[in-house]
């Protein structure tokens, strides 16, 4: 089964290019703001998947709040494309990542059910503009347009940047759990997602 999918989103502030694989393949990421493009990366090398990204948007006149959103909406739809029915995945994934003094844990559920819970509550701080926040609308942005829930909780931190690389670590693990292939059958007592 071919797990890829390709989406291309445009509006008046982002231009979002992305390509997902599942299984594995060719990563490369191109986003105006480094720090959501290193976030990216990271995803794309934990998760073990074939990402690639080509993100512009008004980061200059604005902020990354808008390409981070968008950015987020695209992989949910591609992630939500690649699965067709999700028959044959794991469908659950939880993962803790350390990253120096942070420590993030991300549950998540490939159910159908958009929802997200975002709780690095207190880390304020930046880096190179990009705070929490803003990762919270990427992922916020992929709940709602895969249909996933996904839980996220900072255990420790003190420096935005390993706090926002330990979440995208977490979250990258958690989702090649989620998305693991397992069997034929769609798994849900409901016989669908």
């Amino acid at each position: 089964m071919n797990r890829r999918a390709e989406i291309h989103r445009v509006t008046h502030e982002t231009d979002v290019r992305l390509r997902l694989d599942l299984d594995g393949g060719t990563s490369r990421i191109s986003a105006d703001h480094g720090f959501l493009a290193h976030l990216l990366e990271q995803v794309a090398r934990h998760g073990r998947f074939g990402l690639e990204v080509d993100g512009s948007g008004d980061v200059r006149t604005v902020d990354p709040h808008h390409l981070a959103e968008d950015v987020g909406i695209v992989l949910g739809q591609a992630l939500r494309e690649a699965l067709g029915d999700s028959a044959g995945i794991e469908r659950y994934g939880s993962a803790w990542v350390p990253m120096d003094e942070s420590l993030a844990h991300v549950v998540l559920d490939l159910s159908g059910r958009p929802f997200l819970a975002f709780a690095p509550e207190g880390y304020e701080g930046d880096a190179h503009g990009f705070h929490a926040h803003h990762l919270r609308e990427l992922l916020r942005g992929f709940a709602n347009h895969a249909g996933a829930t996904v839980h996220v909780r900072v255990l420790a931190g003190s420096e935005t940047h390993h706090v926002c690389e330990a979440v995208a670590k977490a979250f990258a693990r958690a989702l090649r759990d989620a998305v693991a292939r397992t069997d034929s059958g769609v798994p849900s007592t409901k016989g669908v997602l």
